[in-house]
């Protein structure tokens, strides 16, 4: 089996059991090979409320290794929850494994104040 199949078949697994709902959404991550993009989503209306990511502004311009930029995206995307009032989320690792720079988000996460 692929590794994209495989993936996909373990981030459907997981969705199963994890819903964002409107007091606690869901954290969702995607990583590609440079980048690392993080959402705040509410699965019962469908809408995104609030993203950040490794191409943003304050955090490219500094020179830090892949896990360092993801550990910033994990602040960034914290500061930016708790100024909406979103406190609790629901962490969803998209089917990559909890390791690495999906863990630097979730740790940057909670280090920023988020609880999951």
């Amino acid at each position: 089996m692929d590794k994209v199949l495989r993936r996909q078949k373990i981030r459907y697994r997981i969705r199963k059991k994890s819903v964002g709902t409107n007091e606690k959404p869901r954290l969702s991550v995607f990583r590609s090979n440079n980048e690392i993009y993080v959402q705040i989503i509410d699965d019962l209306t469908g809408k995104t409320l609030v993203s950040a990511s490794s191409k943003d502004k304050d955090i490219s311009a500094q020179e830090v290794n892949k896990t360092e930029k993801s550990k910033l995206v994990g602040a960034a995307i914290a500061r930016k929850a708790t100024e909406l009032g979103i406190a609790k989320v629901v962490f969803d690792r998209s089917g990559y494994l909890y390791h690495g720079r999906v863990k630097a988000v979730a740790e940057g996460a909670r280090e920023g104040g988020l609880q999951f």
